[in-house]
């Protein structure tokens, strides 16, 4: 499975961003995706997770209420719809995705990962 993120870039803060996660290959083993993100200097943390469904989906507390996880799963697409963005969401956004039904918040629960995007939020 290979997993491509786009649409990273300079917003302001209160602005709005959507990413998307295009995965090919063995796309039918994956169940599980999910966003994560890593600040300069800092470790990568868990942002949001959604099941094969889109029924399920999981947040870290520093995004619930600002940032939208959904799928495409026709597409083989992951989104996440960021908004009321602030400065401390400054980081590169990676995508991961695995074919474990549950809805993991570590990277280690995933098996497949994309280059990431960045996301820069400055005025």
């Amino acid at each position: 499975v290979q997993l491509q993120a786009s649409g990273g870039g300079l917003v302001q803060p209160g602005g709005s961003l959507r990413l998307s996660c295009a995965a090919s290959g063995r796309t039918f083993s994956i169940n599980a995706m999910g966003w994560f993100r890593q600040a300069p200097g800092k470790e990568r943390d868990f942002v949001a997770v959604i099941s094969w469904s889109g029924s399920s989906t999981e947040y870290a507390d520093s995004v619930k209420g600002r940032f939208t996880i959904s799928r495409d799963n026709a597409k083989n697409t992951v989104y996440l719809q960021m908004s009321g963005m602030k400065p401390d969401d400054t980081a590169i956004y990676y995508c991961a995705a695995d074919s474990t039904p549950r809805l993991p918040r570590y990277s280690s629960g995933y098996g497949y990962w994309g280059h990431g995007t960045l996301v820069t939020v400055s005025s």
